[in-house]
């Protein structure tokens, strides 16, 4: 009787597996569904037509796939891709202390502060930009505190500049970059910080050769979390930047609404889907080769 107690578990996981898969197999296909719906509409669309009101109509002309060539949507791309990666960066300098410290840290409280810094964010992110962009303006708290130190004068400006659009995009999705970091190193034997110490003999070196290391898939996956959201962004450029700090989201919003250029927005929504796609196999290719490499 006990020889056959492991294989009546394995056969009970076994249904409780399926069971399981069977209720994910329905949202599974509905989301799945509309997301290939909706890319092979945006590919039609993209090598159609519009009519004499802007209306689009189903056809073929590559006029709108011609025109991502154009050096002003080539300078929104990298510009956007530019503001995407520089929010990545600032996210991780500024979401890898926040992580550290409550997971190390933070004790019995750790909890109580993770969802201080989460609640928040349920919010309307709309709503939260309109508070940010009032918080950074002219008459802002933050320009006044530096201009009562003497570090900025009545001519400084947040908004309006690239540096506005940046410190909203940071501002946005920042937690995003907090929940990874902080499960990963919830996840760290202390112990091999300790360890890590008596080897290399500081604090620094320490967290170079064991903290970091050991935490890198949750800091790729911060950075993907962010990357995503940020390129696409158009709020942040909308409200905290000019004309000169659009991004392709502004863009794309403006050919579907303001331009009526149905072709060219799904043109330039298929080229921010394949940069998007290029960022995620990058991190799906860098997760599968870490993997392997623990497996040794």
């Amino acid at each position: 009787m006990a020889l056959l107690r492991p294989s009546r578990t394995r056969r009970r996981d076994t249904s409780g597996n399926r069971m399981w898969l069977w209720f994910m197999l329905p949202g599974t296909l509905w989301m799945t569904g509309f997301l290939i719906a909706s890319l092979i509409l945006v590919a039609v669309l993209a090598v159609g037509t519009t009519d004499e009101l802007g209306n689009p109509r189903f056809g073929f002309d590559l006029a709108g796939v011609r025109a991502l060539a154009d050096p002003a949507y080539t300078e929104v791309l990298a510009r956007s891709l530019g503001y995407a990666l520089l929010t990545c960066v600032i996210c991780l300098l500024i979401a890898y202390p926040v992580a550290y410290t409550i997971a190390l840290y933070g004790g019995r409280y750790k909890h109580a502060l993770i969802a201080a810094i989460v609640v928040p964010f349920f919010a309307n992110y709309l709503v939260r930009m309109y508070g940010w962009s009032v918080v950074l303006s002219d008459d802002g708290p933050v320009l006044r505190a530096l201009r009562a130190v003497g570090l900025a004068d009545s001519g400084t400006k947040i908004l309006n500049s690239g540096f506005g659009v940046v410190a909203g995009l940071v501002y946005g999705f920042v937690v995003f970059m907090i929940i990874p970091l902080y499960a990963a190193l919830e996840r760290l034997d202390v112990s091999l910080i300790e360890a890590g110490r008596d080897l290399y003999g500081g604090p620094i070196r320490t967290f170079f050769f064991v903290t970091l290391p050991a935490t890198r898939q949750g800091a790729a996956a911060g950075l993907v979390l962010v990357f995503l959201p940020a390129m696409g962004d158009f709020v942040s450029a909308q409200l905290m930047g000019g004309p000169d700090q659009i991004m392709i989201g502004n863009l794309i919003q403006d050919k579907f609404f303001q331009g009526q250029n149905w072709p060219l927005g799904s043109a330039l929504t298929m080229l921010l889907m394949l940069v998007l796609l290029i960022g995620m196999l990058g991190y799906l290719r860098r997760t599968r080769k870490d993997e392997a490499e623990a497996l040794r």
